[in-house]
């Protein structure tokens, strides 16, 4: 099968992605070690509630302004979009991240508070969690799902797409299915590895710097984060994505602006991340280093997340 060439990826490097040297880029190339327990100003704790329980968030900006919803990933946090929530809010955004249920502070939540009881975390329970997320805000709203966060807004955004305003999937597995298969180095044993082994593993590669290196001041804020959070979440998010749902022509079909952002050297490789914007129908955008472009390069994220959004919020 013959690839295609990159122009028809939905590369256009003069607005997306790496390719730019600009402020932006400048300043994501003077990043340190950051301090990740240090909250950024002006954002206010907040607690929402959801079906599976009380979700810790943090927000920043006026609450009338145009929303953007920034849905973490699995082991991640609210936090993982610190440095990019003042370049949103400062734009005139209200800027909302919150933590998955089972994950950091939001530990308490998870199936046992459903109506009626469940045993797994489950699709469901985060599809329904986010929604109610997405309605404490005004709607449509713009959206940024990462890595599993993506899989969970593409599914919501399939049941209640008038709530979405744009929807970006940011490192979010690029195929369905095995979602884990594509990823270099573990792909070819994670189809026979159960959700709890797969867990360990995860959680191993993280607190280890195996599968994301990180500087030291971010490897102390996920081990102390890893406190919180709890297995089961981890061990049926794994699960969960081994049958990641099929929504290319569902996203294909959405008149939606919809980008996919990634770093160059992320877990899955950069080809498919290609094809998967391709085939729905999106641009993409590449930045330098790995899993984490919102860590590694927020100011040029937010930079073209503006560019998206000024686009999707001008008068039709």
């Amino acid at each position: 099968m013959l690839e295609p060439e990159p122009r028809d990826y939905g590369i256009n490097p003069e607005e997306f992605g790496s390719a730019r040297v600009d402020a932006a880029a400048l300043l994501d190339a003077e990043l340190g070690d950051v301090d990740w327990s240090v909250l950024p100003p002006g954002s206010v704790r907040c607690s929402i509630t959801a079906p599976s329980g009380t979700l810790a968030g943090l927000a920043l900006g006026n609450p009338g302004d145009p929303a953007v919803v920034l849905v973490p990933g699995a082991t991640g946090s609210k936090e993982d979009f610190s440095l990019m929530m003042p370049s949103l809010a400062a734009a005139g955004y209200f800027v909302l991240s919150y933590d998955l249920a089972g994950q950091y502070e939001s530990a308490g939540a998870g199936p046992e508070n459903l109506v009626p009881p469940r045993k797994h975390y489950d699709y469901a329970l985060f599809v329904d969690d986010f929604l109610a997320v997405l309605q404490t805000t005004a709607t449509p709203a713009h959206v940024v799902g990462y890595s599993f966060a993506g899989i969970v807004a593409q599914l919501a955004y399939a049941q209640r797409p008038e709530l979405f305003r744009s929807l970006t999937l940011l490192s979010c597995p690029p195929e369905p299915g095995a979602s884990f298969r594509g990823v270099s180095r573990i792909g070819r044993f994670s189809t026979w590895v159960n959700g709890r082994v797969g867990a360990a593993l995860l959680i191993w590669g993280i607190r280890s710097s195996r599968v994301v290196r990180v500087p030291p001041g971010r490897r102390r804020f996920v081990s102390y984060r890893f406190r919180f959070t709890r297995r089961a979440s981890v061990r049926d998010i794994y699960t969960l994505m081994q049958n990641a749902p099929d929504l290319r022509q569902t996203l294909a079909a959405a008149s939606l602006p919809k980008f996919v952002a990634v770093g160059e050297h992320d877990l899955w490789p950069l080809r498919l991340h290609r094809l998967f914007a391709q085939s729905i129908q999106a641009r993409i955008g590449v930045y330098r280093g790995g899993h984490s472009p919102c860590e590694t390069s927020p100011h040029e994220f937010s930079r073209d997340l503006l560019a998206l959004y000024a686009k999707a919020d001008r008068p039709s």
